[in-house]
């Protein structure tokens, strides 16, 4: 099976840009009920993923407690704790489901390192449930041993 069969594409996605404020994204975050969300440049590159960890973090190291001090902030002062890795379209479904056991979703990128969408970790579920399934299903009917 093809990966793209999978993605959710950047059309459809929420993210956010490197010259936004941290409380921009954070209201986002909020906003739309994401713990994490990828950060773009305007050229459409990946950069990183921020989570609501990492701006806590943030916040509590730098003695923040009004959310107005976060409005002057970039993003990309941000120090983020674990990188969500992304995998190029051209990525098996060996890779993608390897970064999906550390990871809540998986960016995709193209060569160019744009972002195309990403895979989230319940759709690559889905679809090895699928697999499972339709193998045990022909495994029932006799279509194939089940030690093949």
């Amino acid at each position: 099976m093809n990966m793209l069969s999978l993605l959710k594409p950047k059309a459809l996605l929420d993210y956010a840009y490197t010259d936004q404020s941290v409380r921009q994204v954070l209201e986002r975050l909020k906003n739309h009920g994401y713990t994490a969300i990828p950060v773009i440049n305007k050229k459409g590159e990946y950069i990183t993923t921020v989570t609501e960890g990492d701006i806590l973090r943030f916040m509590l190291t730098n003695d923040i407690l009004d959310l107005r001090e976060l409005e002057r902030i970039p993003i990309t002062d941000i120090e983020i704790k674990g990188k969500n890795k992304p995998v190029y379209i051209t990525s098996g479904m060996d890779e993608l489901i390897l970064l999906s056991m550390e990871q809540n979703f998986v960016p995709v990128i193209d060569d160019r390192n744009v972002l195309s969408g990403i895979v989230t970790r319940r759709d690559i579920l889905q679809y090895c449930y699928n697999t499972i399934s339709e193998y045990r299903q022909a495994v029932e009917l006799g279509k194939i041993k089940e030690n093949e």
